[in-house]
């Protein structure tokens, strides 16, 4: 499947539903040669390239871009070029794991607090059965050097085929980059999905229905986090920005 990619403040986003992206992910687990990377940018993290260029061509290294927050689905309105729909990362981590489920593919969680991938991992075998989840480590490592090396040694040795990288933006789409040679040797499908361990685990819980139907899941993070201000800011200031880049374009 070609994916239309739809450019929004320098990222090229790729123009899918999340069904049709599971499906894109599917194909590759199973014929796909090397290894797709698989990263969930939302308005924040766009931001934080438009205020650090050189975020850029980490972010934009990515086989499979899709927009994990309504600001970017926001802004791509704005700009004239709207997307299909907002496909949360969280949502898609979880539509392969029950692919993987069901048609015998090994997965590897990595990231979070010491014991969260492990949780996650057990949470995830009880709701998908046959899952084989052929190890977890937590995010505390060294992201370069003797234990970055041990790390990758391992989940190689593990034979994953769908790799879960959760350390946080933009740690884990460096650390992918970084070491994409070596992890493609087995791995098939990288996915850089922040706090999902979290949610997978138990530890942290999603907004209710309405708020996620409603593109308000950023409200309710703020209601339950008030301490997330700062960054929450940065959501009006890339929607200014984009009326300004739509002006520039006229």
């Amino acid at each position: 499947m070609k994916t239309e990619k739809i450019n929004v403040r320098g990222i090229n986003f790729d123009n899918v539903t999340l069904a049709e992206a599971a499906v894109l992910l599917g194909e590759h687990i199973e014929n796909g040669e090397g290894m797709m990377g698989v990263y969930t940018p939302n308005a924040e993290i766009v931001q934080l390239c438009i205020e650090k260029n050189e975020y850029y061509e980490l972010i934009n290294s990515a086989e499979l871009i899709v927009p994990d927050g309504i600001g970017v689905i926001k802004a791509a309105k704005i700009l004239g070029t709207p997307m299909k729909e907002r496909v949360p990362g969280v949502e898609l981590g979880e539509k392969m794991i029950e692919y993987c489920a069901k048609n015998g593919h090994k997965v590897y969680f990595l990231g979070g607090k010491p014991g969260v991938a492990s949780l996650a991992a057990e949470n995830m075998a009880k709701k998908y059965p046959g899952l084989e989840i052929v190890g977890t480590g937590d995010g505390y490592f060294k992201k370069e050097g003797e234990e970055s090396r041990r790390v990758i040694d391992e989940i190689l040795s593990s034979e994953a085929e769908l790799l879960f990288v959760c350390l946080g933006v933009p740690v884990q789409e460096k650390w992918i980059f970084e070491n994409r040679n070596r992890l493609s040797e087995k791995v098939k499908v990288c996915m850089a999905l922040g706090g999902s361990l979290d949610v997978y685990s138990g530890n942290v819980k999603r907004a209710p229905v309405f708020f996620r139907k409603t593109g308000l899941e950023w409200l309710y993070r703020f209601i339950k986090q008030p301490s997330r201000v700062g960054r929450m800011m940065k959501l009006p200031k890339f929607l200014i920005g984009t009326y300004g880049e739509k002006m520039k374009r006229k």
